[in-house]
């Protein structure tokens, strides 16, 4: 059934008020939506491409929501699957895509393995395999896609109704994708992997207060053991992680008060922990899901919102964040940021938040690649005249400051200011020649510090 749902935002909240280098496109929130005494009624989300289009899911207390992401950069509902468990105690939701499908997993109630064929979008979804009997419950998936198979991690079986004890994972073919076939269960000397991240059949395992493993899958059945990383600084409830595209970085989150983010460098399939890092640790702040490209983790913190990291600074200096949950400000709870997506081609960030619905974000990863040793970086330079002029301050702690772009002459021919980021964007079409771009900022010490570059436009 297609349920129609609408976007309604809470009038007392200000979103954005704590914010930079990001900006907020939409937010969907429904309140008719099953609400514990918390106030919390979402959890994961997700975001895939179907015949070019852009879609996000929101995981919610009642099943799974669809919307396609319009060239307007809002959110449009387009489908909605009922979960087997349906009640304001559902906490988890967590869903992956192969193919044509979505697979959804939920850890309350007698639940189920759904999956979900989103081949005739944006017209509809149609919900095509359920399994309630091996996967009653499932706290997370991921799906090699390469390989097709699914990890189901603490994944719990049911008899006549009956949930039974978890196994910490299990690993199924998807040779037939709405058959999926047993091939392991294991590993058997912990009781739980709480999430996994797979490439090229090597398996980065977070294994709650058992700590990190890896493992090779190469033979599905009968896995290699690599690495066991049960003892580190900074140590708290190994809970997920994600390796760069590139393979070389990997970064997880231990879902622990006052816990950092550990930076890993990966070799030859081993982690070695290179840095610590994060947002408000002292303040028992808790990092929750993690995305990374080779540049930057994509982080969604309970409290903080999103988070942005540049990784080519050691450790990760933040350049980026939005802060989704402005409820509680000064206190800790594990209400705020859940998930995030950052991999859509566009660019646009999904992020879902526990108790104020699914967001959409605009973060331009474009100008903040290029790294230069000066304080101050024109790109393109020379231009193109009619071109973009774009420019960004280095230092990553500026949120606010003024700029004049002066001609040969000494008028002033484009002034500007700018709060919340550390960049600015100059559509104002100039003659071709030689100016000097003059920002100004305040330093922490109050004191005022003065930039100047030139631009040439050709």
């Amino acid at each position: 059934m297609l349920r129609i749902l609408f976007c309604l935002l809470f009038p007392t909240l200000v979103f954005g008020q704590d914010s930079k280098n990001i900006e907020l496109l939409d937010r969907w929130f429904e309140d008719s939506i099953l609400v514990n005494s918390s106030q919390i009624r979402y959890n994961e989300c997700w975001g895939f491409v179907q015949d070019g289009n852009e879609y996000a899911i929101a995981g919610s207390t009642e099943g799974t929501h669809f919307f396609k992401l319009t060239s307007e950069n809002s959110f449009e509902p387009v489908g909605f699957v009922q979960g087997n468990y349906v009640s304001s105690l559902v906490v988890h939701r967590d869903f992956k895509s192969y193919r044509n499908y979505i697979y959804g997993v939920c850890d309350e109630g007698l639940s189920s393995l759904q999956i979900i064929d989103v081949s005739t979008l944006p017209n509809s979804v149609s919900l095509v395999t359920e399994d309630s009997i091996n996967f009653a419950r499932a706290h997370n998936i991921f799906i090699d896609t390469t390989n097709a198979l699914l990890y189901a991690c603490s994944v719990s079986p049911s008899n006549s109704g009956t949930v039974l004890a978890p196994y910490s994972m299990q690993v199924y073919s998807l040779v037939d994708p709405l058959n999926p076939s047993l091939l392991y269960t294991g590993p058997n000397d912990i009781p739980e992997v709480h999430d996994a991240y797979v490439r090229n059949n090597i398996a980065y395992l977070n294994c709650g207060f058992d700590g990190f493993r890896v493992y090779d899958f190469s033979n599905p059945s009968a896995p290699l053991f690599i690495q066991n990383m049960n003892f580190y600084q900074e140590q708290g409830y190994n809970h997920q992680g994600w390796l760069s595209p590139d393979g070389s970085k990997y970064v997880f989150a231990d879902e622990t008060n006052g816990k950092k983010l550990k930076f890993c460098l990966v070799d030859n399939n081993l982690l070695t922990i290179e840095s610590y890092f994060g947002t408000n640790f002292l303040e028992n702040s808790v990092p929750h899901n993690i995305v990374l490209s080779n540049e930057f983790a994509y982080v969604a913190y309970y409290n903080e919102g999103i988070r942005i990291y540049d990784m080519r600074e050691l450790p990760p200096v933040e350049i980026a964040h939005y802060d989704t949950h402005p409820q509680e400000e000064g206190l800790f709870t594990m209400r705020g940021a859940w998930g995030i997506y950052p991999e859509l081609p566009s660019g646009r960030i999904i992020v879902s938040d526990r108790m104020n619905g699914l967001f959409l974000f605009d973060f331009k990863e474009e100008l903040f690649l290029p790294t230069i040793y000066n304080d101050l970086l024109i790109f393109p330079n020379p231009i193109e005249q009619g071109s973009t002029i774009q420019f960004r301050l280095m230092n990553s702690k500026v949120n606010e400051f003024t700029y004049t772009i002066v001609d040969m002459a000494g008028k002033v021919v484009v002034d500007g200011s700018v709060t919340k980021q550390n960049y600015a964007e100059v559509d104002k079409l100039l003659s071709v020649g030689v100016y000097s771009l003059n920002v100004n900022y305040e330093n922490y010490l109050g004191d005022t510090i003065e930039l100047q570059e030139k631009i040439m436009i050709y």
